[in-house]
C-alpha cells in the first residue's frame, strides 16, 4: 500500500502512475448480490447454464456496473492518503468497458493521476483507471474517476 501525504503529495503524483490495487475475486455470488442490489438479472450475468450454451463468452459475465463499483475499493486497497480526513466519489468522465469478465476472474486496477485541481475546502483528483484482468492483456474498463478530497 502506497502513503500519499496529504493534497501536496497527490500534487507531486500528478501525470504519473501511482499503484496498482489487489486482485479482486469475481465470483458467480458477487455477481448474483449485485444483481439482487440492482435488480438487473440479465441471463449473461445469472443463468450459468444458458450462458454456456447462448453466450458469445461461454460462461456467465460480470455486470460492466459491478466493475466499475470496485473502483473505490480498489483504490482503498492500493492507497492511504495520510492527512486527508475524507474522500469521496465525486463522478467520471468517461468509462468503457473494452471486455468482459467472466465469472471466475481476478481483476486489479492500475492507478494514474491525471489532474489534483483546487475544489471548495479541498483538491478534486482526476484518476485514469485501468482494470486489467489477470491473464488478459485488453483492459476490462478504462474510467476517468473523480475523487474531492478533504484534508
Amino acid at each position: 500500500m502506497r502513503e500519499i501525504a496529504g493534497v501536496a503529495g497527490l500534487r507531486q503524483l500528478t501525470g504519473q502512475h501511482v499503484a496498482l490495487s489487489r486482485w479482486f475475486d469475481i465470483t458467480q455470488q458477487r455477481v448474483d448480490t449485485f444483481a439482487d442490489a440492482t435488480e438487473d438479472h440479465q441471463w449473461i450475468h445469472v443463468d450459468a447454464e444458458r450462458s454456456e450454451r447462448e453466450s458469445p463468452f461461454g460462461a456467465t459475465v460480470a455486470h460492466g456496473f459491478l466493475t466499475l463499483s470496485l473502483l473505490p475499493a480498489m483504490l482503498g486497497s492500493a492507497l492511504h492518503l495520510a492527512g486527508i480526513r475524507m474522500a469521496v466519489n465525486y463522478g467520471l468522465n468517461k468509462v468503457r468497458f473494452p471486455a468482459p469478465v467472466p465469472v471466475g476472474s481476478r481483476l486489479r486496477a492500475r492507478l494514474d493521476i491525471v489532474a489534483v485541481d483546487d475544489a471548495p475546502a479541498g483538491a478534486q483528483v482526476t484518476w485514469a483507471v485501468t482494470v486489467e484482468r489477470e491473464g488478459d492483456s485488453k483492459p476490462v474498463c478504462v474510467a476517468e474517476f473523480l475523487m474531492r478530497c478533504y484534508p
